[in-house]
Order: structure tokens, then C-alpha cells, then sequence
């Protein structure tokens, strides 16, 4: 990395090192900006780097390419991050009803009601619950939009997920589309979505036949960039002009052990990828992020943001200019290939061919992920509650089942038996 970028960095990594003094004077100073005069604010150049904005396909909306998850459930910590994330340029911010049990769209709430003129420069995303239905209910998803509204302080939401995590297009509804058009003319909503994590690519390809799909939120990462299907849905999506937005970049997996923010590094598959990277001046999220930003087909990366600490790492990652190398994107790809099994990739379809009725849709490979929030992200009451909400019967079924066939047919060759016996012990 060439000496100015190993400036600009180190300024701003100098920001993290005072975090915990500089989280009080920014907590003391949360309506500081009210007093000045508008005239002021147009005048003053920026104190801090800016992340840089790319469109959000046919929106023709302006968006960081970092967008924070804002799941973290302790409020006077959310009211301190959003005020670094705005000093960063960092205006696009994801919740979602249920998000830290209602305190996530709270905590935005008690912000924008302490900073009223920010919120024009805010895009906002938001989303109903992830629910088990067949079709989503437009009563059940005008109800949570009237929820978020009310918690956030806010008239509209810019991009509302209508189906929060879809499973496939039977879920994109006529009644659906109806709804959106309801929602729009009422200006509750500015543009409409879903979002995905299971089944991904054939979600995609038939959101790009759709006229009324404005923006996707889905899974993609060094792994599942590997994969044609993936990339032919994208390609279709973009040129149709829905606007992605990339979560899940850091592409970790249930079997994967982190200690807090850092991952513990075990086989010597890690050491390489990490020993490799920091070499060339980045951590390894830094650099997962980077491979996912450099397909400009993606709009932004939404990450979830905890801590400040974490919160400047990322705006360290977009905000420097170095690209990677084809030798580095080499280097990703062969440990995608030689750590598969510790990675689902969403591809429920396949679980669910080989499965009762009671634990398809998806269930499998969800508490896969559930897993996953528990022992990689550390997030154990998330990944219970998340747990709790798939039916009893269904949770009663999971240890008496044969998943050989499905193991077989995994193309990451999961031991999905063992996971789901895992996920049984520490989530139940």
C-alpha cells in the first residue's frame, strides 16, 4: 500500500484509539449541530473523509457504499454510533421491526427525534419480521410499517423490505404489488424490496421480471460469487436496474468461532488467508468487504455495526483506494474452496428436496444460520429468539431425522446432522 493511503488511514484509525473518551463527548454533544444556521451548514466543509456514494439502480438515489446494520440493542451505544456513522457520511441505516427486540427502530427514533434536520439526509430500510407464511399478509406488513413509522419518528420509510427474507417468488404477490402502490401514493414508502438469504438467485432472476422491485437486500460474498447462477441473476437484476445492496459479506459460517470482533484463528487454512492480507495492509473483513464492493453492480455493503471500533474499521475499508489484485481475488477463491464446510450457502431448495414436509421452506438452512449468529457473530439471545420462532413441532422433529441425503447432496458437504444436533443443545 503506497504511503498515502498508509496516511489516511492511520488519521483515521487515530479516531478509534479515543473512542471511549470521544463516546461521551459525542453522546454530550448529540444536538450540538441544531444551533448552527442552515446557512452554516452548507458553507462548512465535512471535519471527517466521506464515504463515497454510488446509485441504487432505477431509485437514481445516491447511497453509501457502507450501510450500517442497526441491530445492537443497547440504545445509549446505538445514539453514539449513529452520530459517528453521519460524521462519516455513513446515511444509509438498516433496521427492521424486530431488530433487538423493537429497540433497534427505537434507538433510530430517539435519534431523529433529537435531530430532526438530519433525516432528509438519511436513507433509511426497514422491514417486517421474518415470518413463516406461504404469502406474506398485506394487513400483518401494513401493520409493521405503521410500527416502524411510529418508532422511528419518521413519516417514511425511503426503502421498505416488504418480505423479510423471501423464500421464493410465490411470495411477490398480486396483492402485494397492490399494496406497494398503496403504500407509495400514501408516501409512507419511497421504494420497495425484499430481502434474501435462502434460496438466493432464484429469488433474484424472478425480481428481475417484476416492474415494481425497486431495490434487493441479499446474501453475497467471496463464496457465493463463485457460483454462475448467482452471477446470471445479478446480471439480470442490474440490467433491469433493481438497485443491490450485499449483506452476509464477511461470509462466515456456522463452525467458525470468533472472540468478540476478532476471529480466533485455528487452521492453517485462516493463518494463510490472514497472513496474507495483513500483509498486503488490510485485516480480513476489510478485505471481503473490498471483493464485494469492486462489482459495481452493487450499490452498497450493509454490515453490522456494534462499536464505534468496528464502525471506523469498515469506513477504513471503503474509504481506501487500493483494488484488489486478481492474485488476491486467487487467494479468496481457494479458501472459499478449501473451507466450504464450514459455509451454507441459502441453497435450501436442495435440503428441502430431501426432507418431510415439517422442515422444508427454508428451516434447515435457517438453523444453519441461526447457528451461525451464535457461535461466529457471538449474538447467543438473537439466535435463541430467532430459534424460538419456528413451530414446536417443527424444533420436535429435528433430532429424530435422517439427513444423509441431504449431506450428500450438499454442495458444501455440510455435516448438517451434527449442526442441526448443535443448534438443538445451544439454542433450545
Amino acid at each position: 500500500m503506497n504511503e498515502k493511503h498508509t496516511i489516511g488511514r492511520r488519521n483515521l484509525l487515530k479516531t478509534v484509539g479515543a473512542a471511549a473518551l470521544e463516546s461521551i463527548l459525542i453522546y454530550k454533544r448529540a444536538t450540538a449541530d441544531t444551533n448552527q444556521s442552515n446557512a452554516e451548514k452548507k458553507t462548512r466543509k465535512p471535519e471527517y473523509p466521506q464515504v463515497p456514494k454510488r446509485i441504487l439502480g432505477k431509485t437514481k438515489i445516491k447511497v453509501p457504499c457502507l450501510c450500517i446494520g442497526t441491530a445492537t440493542s443497547n440504545l445509549v451505544e446505538k445514539q453514539i454510533i449513529l452520530r459517528k456513522a453521519l460524521q462519516w457520511g455513513v446515511t444509509c441505516w438498516d433496521t427492521a421491526t424486530n431488530y433487538a427486540g423493537g429497540n433497534s427502530e427505537i434507538g433510530i427514533g430517539k435519534f431523529l427525534s433529537k435531530n430532526l434536520e438530519v433525516r432528509k439526509g438519511l436513507f433509511i430500510i426497514s422491514k417486517p419480521p421474518d415470518i413463516r407464511t406461504t404469502v406474506p399478509n398485506v394487513a400483518s406488513v401494513e401493520r409493521h410499517l405503521q410500527t416502524s413509522l411510529k418508532r422511528m419518528n419518521t413519516k417514511y420509510v425511503d426503502l421498505y423490505l416488504g418480505v423479510h427474507n423471501i423464500r421464493n417468488s410465490a411470495q411477490l404477490t398480486e396483492e402485494l404489488k397492490q399494496w406497494v402502490e398503496s403504500a407509495k401514493k400514501r408516501k409512507l414508502i419511497r421504494f420497495f424490496g425484499f430481502s434474501t438469504h435462502t434460496n438466493m438467485w432464484q429469488c433474484l432472476a424472478a425480481a428481475a421480471k417484476l416492474d415494481w422491485i425497486d431495490a434487493i437486500i441479499t446474501v453475497y460474498n467471496f463464496r457465493v460469487m463463485q457460483d454462475p447462477k448467482m452471477q446470471a441473476a445479478i446480471e439480470a437484476c442490474h440490467k433491469a436496474g433493481i438497485g443491490l445492496i450485499a449483506i452476509k459479506t464477511q461470509a462466515a459460517g456456522p463452525v467458525a468461532r470468533w472472540v468478540g470482533q476478532v476471529v480466533k484463528v485455528e487452521t492453517k487454512e485462516d493463518k494463510r488467508l490472514v497472513g496474507y492480507f495483513t500483509k498486503r495492509g488490510f485485516t480480513e473483513g476489510q478485505t471481503k468487504i473490498k471483493a464485494v464492493l469492486q462489482d459495481e453492480r452493487f450499490s452498497s455493503v450493509c454490515v453490522g455495526i456494534g462499536n464505534v471500533a468496528l464502525l471506523a474499521s469498515n469506513v477504513d475499508a471503503v474509504l481506501d483506494k487500493t483494488k484488489l489484485m486478481q492474485a488476491d481475488m486467487d487467494v479468496l477463491n481457494r479458501y472459499a474452496q478449501e473451507t466450504s464446510r464450514n459455509y451454507c450457502a441459502g441453497c435450501a431448495e436442495i435440503c428441502d428436496s430431501t426432507l418431510p414436509d415439517a422442515l422444508c421452506h427454508g428451516q434447515i438452512s435457517d438453523i444453519i444460520r441461526f447457528l451461525m449468529y451464535y457461535n461466529n457473530y457471538g449474538d447467543k439471545e438473537r439466535a435463541k429468539r430467532l430459534f424460538r420462532h419456528i413451530p414446536a413441532g417443527v424444533r420436535g422433529e429435528l433430532l429424530s431425522t435422517d439427513y444423509t441425503l441431504a449431506e450428500a447432496r450438499c454442495p458444501q458437504h455440510l455435516p448438517i446432522g451434527k449442526l442441526v444436533a448443535e443448534a438443538v443443545i445451544k439454542l433450545s
